[in-house]
């Protein structure tokens, strides 16, 4: 990091000039200035950036910005970006689109918001299950003109999700160093999210993190499709994790790294994956970012299995595909934990603004469950509802109101309900042994005795292959998503989908998903622009740029 002084007279054309004389110092000979523009760039929810003219003063425009607002003065920097070339185009991603359509249909939809001369040179590519696509566009003012016709657009009565995407330049990194994505979900943890998000932003290049409440994670995955190797670190809780990792099943084989490291920083409520993985059980402003990123590189590999959840309804027209498939990471619940998780769910949906704490959350499923305990109709008697095969043995189940397969020890926030390992019968368990626990449930107070540490669970098998009948309809959670399902059959496969994660005995919050080397924040720059400046407490006649090098 290089720090520059630029007086209140000095123009952009000044500032880009300067870099004639560091970019020998900086390994960039390269780039000369000629190949060189300043950007103003506005760290908000959305990462948005200016391209200032060769007379523009930076000074002026954070004298004007300061008027008007202090808070936007802190979220503003300064970069130098590369000029297009000929052959450049400037993506842009649009979401929230209808999923599943056709190309055709697509392109017919946006040519009416944009009109005729506001064409796109090519779609770069089409998430059809998200409902979203990247659009190419031959100069950046196109580009920004089309960003400005469909942000606050609706089609099909759905507001779309639009973002001017930033160009990675691989081989600008160099051999052995692997760039930063952060993905932060500003929901999860009550503020923490946007204190951390606004934190990288000023630790890291503004474009390398990403807000997950605009767009999800798919426009930081395309970004870095061409990246041979980076790490990815996810702010959130196991939800934030689990949505991720589908991103990643259906965009990593058309990456140049289809399965990056991934780090954790637990931000919701129960974050078990974090805590079976020891890092502790949510963040705390105590844990600096900074900190954060160095302790990426003191951890382990470990591997983590995964398990495809195929789920078929009955249904009388045998010609029609009643089945569909999810990815379990964690665990899934049939019967009294997923009644507590969807009626959880349900509350949280009509008053999201309340959900703002983990001490709250947890004090509403307290009093769910109090409820559960005076009317127990819909789970009781699970064990004459279901039929539990594993490995090809059906299961003599005693009398149950739930059922927990686990992929690790830690679930609803802690608790282990597979217990202490003490009996003979069974291997002790891990995460990446290829065998899921699964575990019986009494009813409500013997889950808040599990909750307590007060007892264990009714260890019922250990397999790698489970099948479960329905006989009636049952609500069913999947890694904390409750959803209700009609009567059917559930089978449990290895899933050939698996991460790496790192293990550590150090309890902070942070996990990794790879193999961790060393990795600096300052080493340099993984993308197109490079210099920044931080204009808290700037000299009356200075202005302080930060060259990220």
């Amino acid at each position: 990091m290089v720090e520059v002084c630029v007086s209140h007279d000095a123009v952009s054309m000044n500032v880009v000039a300067y870099w004639n004389d560091l970019r020998f110092l900086l390994l960039f000979q390269e780039l000369e200035c000629s190949h060189l523009r300043l950007t103003m760039v506005s760290l908000n929810f959305c990462v948005s950036e200016r391209i200032l003219d060769a007379n523009d003063r930076p000074w002026g425009l954070l004298s004007t910005i300061r008027v008007e607002s202090c808070r936007a003065l802190q979220l503003t920097r300064f970069c130098l970006r590369r000029k297009m070339s000929g052959t450049s185009t400037v993506p842009l991603f649009v979401g929230n689109l209808k999923e599943n359509l056709s190309q055709c249909m697509y392109e017919r939809l946006l040519t009416r918001k944009l009109g005729d001369h506001l064409k796109w040179e090519s779609i770069e590519v089409i998430y059809y299950e998200s409902g979203c696509l990247v659009l190419n566009f031959s100069t950046f003012e196109l580009a920004e003109e089309a960003y400005e016709k469909l942000r606050n657009a609706y089609i099909m009565e759905r507001p779309l999700v639009v973002l001017m995407l930033p160009k990675i330049l691989p081989h600008f990194i160099p051999v052995g160093v692997q760039p930063l994505l952060v993905f932060v979900n500003i929901k999860s943890g009550g503020c923490q999210g946007i204190e951390l998000m606004t934190a990288f932003r000023c630790l890291l290049n503004p474009f390398q993190v990403f807000n997950l409440d605009v767009g999800g994670p798919l426009p930081g995955l395309f970004c870095f499709r061409q990246v041979a190797s980076y790490r990815l670190v996810v702010c959130g809780g196991d939800g934030t994790i689990g949505w991720t990792l589908s991103c990643l099943d259906s965009v990593g084989q058309d990456a140049a790294c289809h399965s990056p490291p991934i780090a954790i920083l637990p931000l919701g409520t129960g974050n078990d994956l974090a805590r079976v993985l020891n890092w502790g059980c949510g963040y705390t402003s105590a844990e600096g970012p900074l900190r954060i990123l160095k302790n990426i590189a003191a951890a382990e590999e470990v591997r983590l299995d995964r398990s495809a959840l195929h789920i078929q309804t009955n249904s009388q027209n045998t010609t029609e595909d009643n089945s569909f498939l999810v990815i379990m990471n964690n665990y899934f619940g049939i019967g009294i934990d997923a009644d507590l998780a969807l009626d959880f769910h349900n509350a949280r949906s009509e008053n999201p603004s309340k959900f703002n704490s983990r001490l709250h959350n947890k004090s509403v499923y307290f009093k769910i469950g109090l409820r559960k305990m005076v009317n127990r109709s819909t789970c009781k008697d699970l064990h004459k509802k279901v039929v539990v095969e594993a490995d090809g043995k059906v299961l003599d189940l005693p009398p149950l109101e739930g059922i927990v397969v686990l992929n690790i020890l830690s679930w609803g926030g802690g608790a282990n309900p597979w217990g202490l390992d003490k009996d003979e019968t069974f291997f002790k368990p891990t995460h990446y042994d290829g065998l899921l626990e699964v575990v019986g449930i009494c009813g409500v107070l013997h889950m808040g005795q599990i909750y307590s540490g007060l007892r264990s669970g009714i260890r019922l098998a250990q397999a790698a292959h489970l099948k479960i009948i329905m006989k009636s309809e049952l609500p069913i959670q999947v890694d904390g998503e409750p959803f209700v399902q009609p009567p059917g059959q559930l089978t449990v496969l290895r899933s050939a989908l698996k991460v790496i994660i790192s293990n550590s005995a150090s309890l902070v919050a942070i996990c990794f998903f790879s193999k961790s080397t060393i990795f600096s924040t300052a080493k340099t720059p993984n993308h197109d622009l490079f210099l920044f400046t931080h204009p808290v407490g700037f000299k009356p006649c200075q202005l302080q740029l930060w060259i990220y090098g």
